[in-house]
């Protein structure tokens, strides 16, 4: 068991929010993004996190950008995140991932932290100085998110925590971690509680090593997190997770991974648009194909079907409708199995278009090839067997098949 790899302190990154006041948010994500194409061979090819994408996250204040004005953040709107999302997963899906992965989680903290707490986390995060990682996997579990089985040991005013988490994307980078622990005094497995820790309030362990297929430097290690909190940083009620994941934790996470896969799938296939326009590329290939026509159409379909259902997701979600009813759940859930699976079709598909130079190969400039690779796993970040068995259950509480 060795110690998690050291990180660099956010007093040595971050710049203030303010200084940052006159730049538009597309001008912010646009300047993570170049940062995030200087760093991508490398990140991918070694399996590391990307601190400089992470850096000028900070300098910028998009770490921020859910938070409220009042508070120093950007006041960003869901179609704000997705737009970002979208954005940054054209140039590199880990770096997407891991953005949208933090803004579900300060978006928990500016609903559900109770002061002092919630106001000392948002001054951090609008200053840059607070990335969150989310320590919701756990073994013997799967992917129930609304389980627990690691008790959350209560001693006076201070809360033990002794966590072992197969999966914690960022981890190691992080400046605070949200957990998901049995609750104390629970007397069933669902009763979890969500709580904050420090990175300084832990001791943090990895358990193993990350060399995955794809999504490279999204660098989610198992870790070991053991140590103590005060009881005040509990993020909302204890035993009272499922209203969290419900109303935040579920949709952002759809919603956000879900713009970042499009956003990937899109460049992609900008990419290859961009190859076929070309001087050069219009030699090589066959433009009056009418099989290389009618693949870039089904794949421009497959990603205009997406991006129409994440709006409409994105509407119902910013609406505030109560998101509990089947109708609501089925939406969010096929939106969610949909992006997986036609995002990832969309690459593959580009792949059999251009052939095995530029489908296939890992120096062409289409980078299919590592997009196919990010986007397999997208179907097990929460499994589709597991959405489509709630899905299957959700239907029957619907008989009149209404839709939101």
């Amino acid at each position: 068991m060795t110690t998690a790899s050291a990180k660099t302190t956010p007093s040595q990154t971050s710049v203030p929010a303010q200084e940052g006041a006159a730049t538009s948010l597309a001008e912010r994500v646009a300047s993570v993004a170049r940062v995030a194409e200087e760093h991508l061979e490398a990140t991918d090819r070694d399996a590391v996190f990307p601190e400089q994408a992470l850096a000028q996250m900070r300098r910028t204040g998009l770490l921020g950008l859910l938070v409220p004005a009042e508070h120093g953040g950007c006041s960003g709107t869901l179609t704000d995140l997705v737009d970002a999302g979208m954005a940054l997963g054209r140039v590199d899906m880990s770096v997407g991932m891991i953005f949208a992965m933090h803004c579900q989680q300060s978006e928990a903290i500016v609903r559900y932290a109770a002061s002092p707490l919630r106001e000392e986390l948002l001054a951090q995060l609008s200053a840059g100085d607070l990335y969150l990682a989310s320590v919701t996997t756990e073994p013997g579990k799967g992917g129930h998110l609304f389980r627990s089985y690691a008790p959350l040991q209560e001693s006076d005013d201070t809360l033990m925590v002794d966590r072992v988490a197969p999966i914690v994307t960022g981890g190691a980078a992080a400046d605070g971690f949200l957990i998901t622990m049995r609750s104390p005094h629970a007397t069933a497995d669902h009763h979890v509680s969500l709580v904050y820790a420090h990175r300084h309030q832990l001791r943090i362990e990895g358990t193993g090593e990350w060399c995955p297929m794809g999504m490279r430097a999204s660098h989610s290690l198992p870790l070991t997190l053991t140590g103590s909190i005060p009881a005040h940083q509990v993020i909302g009620e204890h035993g009272a997770f499922h209203q969290i994941a419900q109303s935040v934790f579920g949709p952002l996470a759809h919603i956000g991974w879900s713009a970042v896969w499009l956003g990937t799938a899109a460049g992609a296939l900008s990419r290859v648009l961009r190859l076929l326009r070309d001087p050069a590329g219009r030699k090589r290939f066959n433009l009056s194909s009418e099989l290389l026509m009618t693949r870039l159409s089904r794949v421009r379909q497959r990603l205009d079907t997406v991006h129409a259902l994440l709006r409409r997701t994105e509407a119902l979600v910013a609406s505030g409708a109560d998101l509990s009813g089947a109708s609501s759940q089925l939406l969010l859930n096929s939106l969610k199995i949909t992006a997986s699976e036609e995002c990832y079709r969309a690459v593959d598909e580009l792949v059999d278009a251009v052939g095995l130079r530029h489908g296939y190969l890992r120096d062409s400039p289409t980078r299919l090839e590592k997009s196919l690779r990010d986007l397999r796993s997208a179907a097990l970040n929460y499994s589709n067997d597991r959405l489509h068995l709630a899905d299957g259950q959700l239907c029957l509480l619907d008989p009149n098949v209404r839709f939101v």
